[in-house]
């Protein structure tokens, strides 16, 4: 069965099947490191999935792509929820339910906070999920602005780095998930209570 990542990220031009196989071990255990709370070391993951070192740079050059790949299905649900969110009539309900499924994403999944924060992104795949997501979530704010909920000043540009920060808070309390959740979800309330006019 094809690693969800790898799905995500192949291009047109299909790999060869020890290529692919490859890849979906080095993402594997990409998840693997990211999840445990790991440094993504290139070397280390080569060993651990058991392939040549130049293997693993092929598929990714460098830390930051293979955590990338990671976080792309997250990523991609997160662009769906937020579509969701758009096409829904409550503008706060839709607003703050996106906003909580971002907390909880970000919460469950350490790849996304990483790329969320990285001052900049590597692969073209990641730009543009990040981009759409980025403008899907001012969109709902947009929304929450002219109905008149949400206080004028506050922007996604604000927002964004907010919620990782909220992820990180949580996070260093912690190292059991449900504390970090419950934690997460108690800041993010309070956020959100800031946010009304």
């Amino acid at each position: 069965m094809t690693h969800p990542v790898m799905l995500a990220l192949m291009t047109t031009a299909p790999m060869r099947k020890d290529a692919a196989r490859n890849w979906q071990r080095i993402a594997e255990v990409g998840r693997r490191l990211v999840d445990e709370g790991s440094p993504l070391h290139l070397n280390e993951v080569a060993r651990l999935a058991s392939v040549g070192v130049a293997t693993v740079y092929r598929h990714f050059p460098t830390p930051e792509a293979l955590m990338e790949a990671v976080a792309t299905p997250g990523l991609e649900a997160l662009v769906t929820r937020a579509e969701q969110a758009l096409a829904e009539d409550d503008v706060w309900r839709a607003l703050t339910g996106f906003l909580h499924s971002t907390m909880d994403a970000q919460l469950t999944d350490p790849s996304i906070t990483a790329v969320r924060s990285a001052p900049r992104n590597v692969l073209p795949h990641t730009t543009e999920l990040t981009t759409t997501l980025d403008t899907l979530a001012a969109h709902l704010l947009t929304r929450a602005h002219t109905a008149g909920i949400v206080r004028e000043e506050i922007t996604w540009e604000d927002l964004r780095p907010l919620m990782c920060g909220i992820a990180y808070a949580a996070n260093i309390h912690t190292e059991d998930q449900q504390e970090r959740l419950e934690s997460g979800r108690r800041y993010l309330a309070v956020t959100i209570r800031g946010m009304r006019p």
